[in-house]
């Protein structure tokens, strides 16, 4: 699956109502670390698919987003499972680093 494009109107219906975790990305155009990272999630997305959503929001786009959930930094990701924030993560990120957080959260949140 590729990335995932979600908006302001389109936040609650994909991120907080997935049936899957979702790793949300809050990105802008002119944020220099946010383009590695979104080369290094684009392969996550094929690399999880199934197990985990990536998602990508536009920080200057989509404003009531970021506000709610404070991105006071970017790239900032979010994993959201459940309508919950599981795991938060400021700065750019290895993929190998992104991978290991993603796998500590997911199985510390397994029933």
């Amino acid at each position: 699956m590729a990335l995932v494009i979600v908006t302001d109107d389109t936040f609650e219906q994909q991120v907080l109502r997935s049936e899957l975790p979702v790793l949300v990305d809050f990105w802008a155009e002119w944020c220099p670390p946010c383009r590695p990272m979104a080369r290094v999630l684009d392969e996550l997305a094929a690399e999880l698919e199934g197990k985990v959503v990536i998602a990508k929001i536009n920080s200057d786009e989509n404003p009531v987003a970021s506000r709610t959930y404070r991105i006071m930094s970017l790239p900032t990701l979010l994993l959201i499972r459940e309508g919950r924030i599981v795991a938060t993560m400021v700065g750019a990120r290895p993929k190998s680093a992104l991978r290991d957080a993603l796998a500590k959260s997911l199985l510390a949140e397994s029933p």
